[in-house]
């Protein structure tokens, strides 16, 4: 064994399909020891063990349950017995069969939740946590709860749930290729019924609702096939073909998202007509699941809260606010220095008092101060999201300048850890008692910026390496003190009338941490319909960071209208599940993710095989930077492409949701026209067949080691713009295309089929790569070889729609590091942006020079596409201007409402956007745009 190499979990590792000795230990007493594959199922291995003795003297096989050691060196039951060896990945190769306790249908419900969320459930337990486990008790009965009355809807209303209409923002702009005419063109949209492979073609007004195209499908049956039978239209639905995504409602045919974008890019619409009963075999197949856990154990609900006995008022006690500072633990500074505490009490971003400071202690692992700290506010002012927050730093001398001789020695700070703390638990009870603060280690910076109060007020739960300090809350009445109820504060609070839901966004933000006031920002957003809480749902993730309890309004909320909507559901999932390995926020963000998958244990299927995926992405994408510098690019392509045909790689890659739009299925992977992409962390070009859709093929990029969510967030920015934008009746053919990142800097980016980028194609319309950049017509020459005749008209009418839209959006937003290798333009003519790895105006710089020297990027190449070759055709170029301001005007008037989505985003970490200052960019081009031209 390699050195520093325990166990076998490098053979989990190797490629193919190859056998491992086994050691089994029977309840029997029996000892077998026999090889198995590699890619074996646990109930392979219970199949294989049945012709061995003593077989007979076992019970039932639902009686036993495999035991193992996993890689992380824990005991762990294999409930799931249709998971793979490799996949379990065993820390030795040892299993043990033992006697089942508990409820099967409940502990395999748990082992595949812990195994999706990337938690054990265990640990949940283990905190042995009043708030955790009344929480999660609540969520757990509030969200079976909501699963059942979602399987007691009529089919019609349970397609909402499951299959909410994709619909563009505004119907008049829904008319073939987004242009406005007078008059109204008929539709051909071809049309089939399920289970028959004959189809029809009908001819529809854009206007007509789905049940026009559903009664005229009937009526076309009828006819042809002679029926007598009178079928009703509002028995059916409208399937689009190769997908999970339906066609119905009182919304126009024109306004479907699938039926636009066929009508713009040419092509005809292919629809499947399904019989409701179709549709109840769904809904029966989906709730079989929960009825099946539900009837495994009783709801229980949480414990009742303890009758509040003697107490006194809070507003009564004058005297100030004081706690002891006990002692730290682990504490790991140079010898010679100081240890100082320093400690604030905040209410959202507001310091209540003058900050506190702690006597200095000398360096030693486990410092002691037992020092009484006094706030000057008294207990009555405490507001009840009262948040003490502690820094610990270390002070050294300065050395002497050779020239100072007079000056005394200057102090600098050294700052160590950080921690938060709630004054009040979850209960309204003022605390009382020792506590042990797990602090997160410090970033140097100003002593100013010591105190974090916008950090969470987890505990670091690396609770063996984490430095700790010990504070008492002193018992200042005999009895406990609870924090009056909110009906003795706020009364007026409740009689506000509702704000428009956009404007309540900032209420969300940590200087609003009352949770009455939150509590009133929710009740606004629930006028927010799915699409456009689906719009804003990466910020609601983001400010989840910072409510100071685990039971909030915002929690429940967000849970609500994801059991409700199960698009909702799948980003809530995956925007949840892509920061499990943020320590801060695990445990919060664990319960939510254990909660909606107790409201949705049929997702639990989908969202597994789409999680499974994605560890096999990873392996390959590992495979390939091991090997792509020891061989050439040929050969580790075609490696890569063994790889992907091997049957473990295969089943895992193929016949899955894709988790960038759940409505796209992924179907078998082309291993043949999979790749490896040249940039630095070789990201995987993936290309699926849609077997329901000839010569429509699918395709996604992997990328690990690259944070997405700056990706995320800004193409988050550009649908927003579309969005407010075809509101008014502008449409600028933007492609906002889909990017999710599912976890530590790994996630999935849509592949824009029929595109290539600039870069590219000048190098290949010219003849040095020198001068490539300076061929001006080289971009129009690939548009007239893409768009023949009378189609280059409408293809530079795209670029120039475009063209303006990214003009304005990348100068709005600050977009950087712009250059031809990353703007694309499609066949048709769209043009768009890629890899936003820069922006608010951070560009990039070399030598001190920075290299971004124009607000935007229009180049003298593109004006040649919009002029259409010609150099005096002012005329263009000048419709292109218009669109510009016309589109910048439109931002500038919901520009509050972009700054306060930027603001919500401060807590996801982002290196770009930390503080205000990066925000504040936003204001400057909103106020610039003028002086451009």
């Amino acid at each position: 064994m390699p050195p520093g190499e325990y166990g076998m979990l490098g053979e989990w590792e190797k490629e193919g399909d190859h056998d491992i000795m086994m050691d089994f230990l029977l309840p029997t007493g029996i000892f077998l020891k026999f090889p198995v594959s590699r890619n074996d199922t646990i109930g392979m291995v219970w199949r294989n063990a049945s012709s061995e003795p003593l077989y007979g003297a076992l019970s039932d096989a639902d009686a036993y349950v495999f035991t193992c050691i996993n890689s992380t060196a824990e005991r762990e039951e294999l409930e799931d017995e249709t998971r793979r060896l490799c996949d379990v990945r065993l820390f030795m190769s040892v299993l043990r069969l033992v006697a089942r306790e508990g409820d099967r249908v409940e502990k395999l419900t748990n082992t595949q939740i812990s195994l999706l969320i990337g938690k054990g459930l265990h640990e949940f337990d283990s905190q042995k946590n009043h708030e955790v486990n009344e929480f999660r008790v609540k969520m757990r009965s509030f969200c079976e709860e909501k699963a059942q009355d979602r399987q007691r809807l009529p089919w019609y209303q349970w397609m909402e749930y499951s299959f909410s209409c994709d619909l563009e923002p505004c119907v008049s702009l829904a008319e073939p290729g987004g242009i406005k005419t007078k008059g109204t063109k008929k539709i051909f949209v071809n049309v089939k019924f399920e289970a028959s492979d004959e189809s029809f073609m009908l001819q529809q007004e854009p206007q007509d609702l789905p049940v026009i195209l559903m009664r005229s499908a009937l009526k076309k049956k009828a006819t042809v096939f002679r029926s007598v039978r009178q079928e009703k239209p509002e028995d059916y639905t409208l399937q689009v073909n190769g997908r999970w995504e339906f066609i119905y409602g009182k919304y126009p045919l024109c306004q479907f998202k699938y039926i636009f974008s066929c009508l713009r890019g040419g092509q005809t619409p292919h629809l499947t007509m399904v019989h409701h009963s179709t549709v109840v075999k769904y809904q029966e197949e989906q709730g079989c699941l929960g009825s099946q856990l539900s009837k495994s154990r009783s709801l229980s609900k949480p414990p009742p809260l303890p009758v509040k006995k003697n107490t006194s008022s809070l507003w009564s006690i004058e005297e100030p606010f004081h706690i002891h500072l006990l002692q730290g633990y682990r504490v790991n500074a140079d010898e010679g220095m100081k240890l100082v505490v320093q400690a604030g009490l905040f209410h959202g971003s507001e310091l209540l008092c003058k900050v506190v400071t702690s006597g200095e202690v000398n360096v030693c692992s486990e410092p002691l101060w037992d020092q009484k700290l006094v706030f000057d506010i008294s207990v009555s002012d405490l507001p009840r999201m009262s948040r003490l927050c502690f820094a610990l730093y270390a002070v050294i001398e300065k050395a002497k300048k050779p020239r100072s001789t007079k000056k005394k020695n200057k102090k600098a700070d050294c700052p160590l850890a950080w921690v938060n703390t709630m004054v009040f638990d979850y209960k309204d009870q003022l605390k009382t008692g020792e506590f042990l603060l797990s602090t997160w280690p410090s970033v140097p910076d100003d002593k100013g910026d010591l105190l974090n109060p916008m950090g969470t007020v987890e505990k670091n739960p690396n609770v063996d390496s984490a430095a700790g300090l010990l504070i008492h809350f002193p018992n200042i009445r005999p009895h406990p003190l609870y924090y009056p109820h909110f009906d003795k504060m706020v009364t007026f609070l409740q009689k506000w009338p509702d704000l428009p839901a956009l404007h309540a966004l900032e209420l969300l933000d940590y200087s609003f941490p009352d949770p009455m006031v939150r509590s009133f920002t929710i009740r606004c957003l629930r006028k927010l319909r799915d699409e456009e809480l689906l719009q804003y749902l990466l910020q609601l993730v983001q400010v989840l960071k910072y409510e100071s309890y685990l039971d909030c309004d915002l929690a429940t909320f967000l849970l609500e209208r994801a059991l409700s909507n199960k698009r909702i559901g799948h980003f809530l999932f995956w925007h949840l599940r892509s920061e499990m390995h943020v320590s801060s926020v695990s445990l919060r963000f664990g319960l939510i993710l254990e909660a909606y998958c107790r409201g949705n244990i049929y997702h639990i299927k989908s969202l597994w095989k789409q999680n499974e995926a994605l560890n096999k992405m990873k392996a390959l994408n590992d495979f390939v930077k091991s090997g792509w510098q020891k061989t050439s690019r040929q050969q580790m392509t075609d490696d890569m492409k063994l790889c992907i045909k091997q049957e473990a790689y295969k089943d895992a890659l193929s016949y899955l949701l894709s988790p960038l739009n759940p409505s796209i299925k992924l179907s078998e992977i082309c291993a043949d026209r999979c790749k490896f992409m040249d940039s630095k962390m070789k990201p995987l070009w993936l290309m699926y067949k849609n077997k329901w859709v000839q010569g429509d093929a699918v395709g996604i990029i992997f990328k690990n080691g690259d944070d997405l969510r700056q990706d995320m967030l800004t193409l988050q920015m550009i649908q927003l713009m579309e969005i407010l934008w075809k509101k008014e009746g502008l449409d600028l053919r933007m492609i906002p295309y889909g990017c999710l990142s599912t976890g530590n800097k790994t996630g999935l980016i849509e592949v824009v089929k029929n595109s290539d980028t600039i870069a590219n194609i000048q190098r290949n319309n010219s003849n040095s790569a020198a001068t490539a950049a300076f061929n001006k017509d080289a971009l129009l020459n690939w548009l007239k070889s893409k768009n023949p005749e009378d189609k280059l008209d409408q293809a530079i009418e795209e670029f120039t729609l475009s063209c303006a839209g990214y003009c304005v959006a990348t100068y709005v937003l600050g977009i950087g590091d712009r250059h031809n290798d990353n703007i694309m333009i499609k066949e048709t003519g769209q043009l768009f942006h890629i890899d936003f790895g820069h922006f608010l105006g951070n560009f990039k710089s070399k030598f001190g020079i920075n290299r971004e020297r124009v607000p935007f990027i229009l180049t003298y190449d593109f004006v040649h596409v919009i002029q259409q070759g010609r150099t005096n055709n002012s005329e263009k170029f000048e419709r292109f201007r218009e669109c510009c301001e016309q589109a910048y005007k439109i931002l500038c008037r919901n520009g509050t409402l972009f700054v306060n989505l930027f603001a919500m985003m401060k807590a996801a970490g982002l290196p770009e956007l930390s503080s205000f200052k990066d925000i504040q960019y936003l204001k400057c081009p909103f106020q610039n745009m003028a002086m451009i031209w």
